[in-house]
């Protein structure tokens, strides 16, 4: 197996969960007479860039099905989290009237309802059909669709660039992690912005948060690994907050490269933690006896 995002060969693992059946793979009575897919899980790490990923063993198409049955409007607390994210969006970037807000994996609107009451034009990219039809139904348009290079060059050719992009829990979620960036250097404006929210892996591994690890999930992304995808794809970190969601997650914002916004020196913090966890210790040394 070679890395999805550099080639590299893939030697390093991390983790041997053994393994087990697609996630959100709920089965119907009928199906419990059936014998049930199980698959692989084995998380490894590439040497070249550092992202540590699963096999690719399961396609996307039948991790998000029309039958997905994950709403992300079900937690109040996610509710919340959505409502303060687009206030604060708003906010520091001047969203208005004017601007158009693109969210990636907009499940069932949950985030994009928001910036509808503010009355920010909003676009829902999600390819899940029972959440799609659910957002259409608070009024959101959503598109059906998984996001990458080709959809975004159809919509910018149609004149939908977006000032922000968000795309929270789902950089983790997607096989081809270049294609996925890449849309986004695209279909953002000059002075556009896009966030990511995605669990911290050096989080996972400080709490062995091993429940966090399962077939939807085929990345487990560091700052390091992320920043470099990211340059790798056109887009350029300016700043990063760490969140307590989902057993502590990383806040990324990207520009376009040459984008116009400045470098939080919290970006260089980041990354030296995640050296720092990473560096080996040196042993500790027995203290001497006393000397009688």
């Amino acid at each position: 197996m070679k890395c999805r995002h550099c080639g590299a060969p893939l030697k390093l693992p991390m983790i041997d969960l053994d393994s087990a059946p697609p996630s959100n793979a709920y089965l119907t009575p009928e199906a419990l007479t059936r014998p049930e897919a199980w698959y692989p899980l084995r998380v490894l790490v590439c040497e070249s860039c550092w992202l540590a990923q699963t096999e690719d063993l399961v396609g996307r198409e039948q991790m998000f099905d029309a039958d997905y049955a994950y709403f992300s409007s079900f937690s109040d607390s996610w509710l919340a989290h959505a409502q303060r994210y687009v206030d604060d969006m708003a906010g520091r970037f001047d969203l208005g009237s004017e601007s158009l807000h693109v969210e990636v994996a907009s499940n069932d609107g949950y985030l994009l309802q928001y910036s509808r009451q503010r009355g920010i034009p909003c676009l829902g990219i999600e390819p899940t059909a029972g959440t799609a039809q659910a957002a259409r139904e608070k009024g959101i348009e959503t598109l059906e669709a998984f996001f990458g290079v080709e959809l975004a060059e159809r919509l910018a050719a149609e004149g939908r660039r977006a000032d922000l992009m968000s795309a929270n829990n789902v950089l983790a979620h997607v096989p081809d992690i270049d294609d996925f960036a890449r849309g986004f250097a695209i279909l953002l404006k000059p002075h556009g912005v896009a966030t990511f929210e995605f669990p911290h892996l050096e989080r996972l591994v400080d709490e062995c948060q091993f429940d966090t690890i399962y077939h939807e999930h085929y990345s487990y992304l560091s700052f390091t690994a992320v920043k470099r995808i990211f340059e790798d794809c056109g887009l350029a970190i300016f700043d990063v907050q760490r969140l307590p969601t989902h057993g502590g997650s990383l806040r990324v914002f990207a520009q376009r490269e040459g984008g116009p916004h400045v470098v939080s020196d919290v970006v260089a913090e980041v990354l030296r933690g995640e050296q720092q966890a990473v560096s080996p210790r040196p042993p500790t040394m027995p203290r001497s006896s006393p000397v009688p």
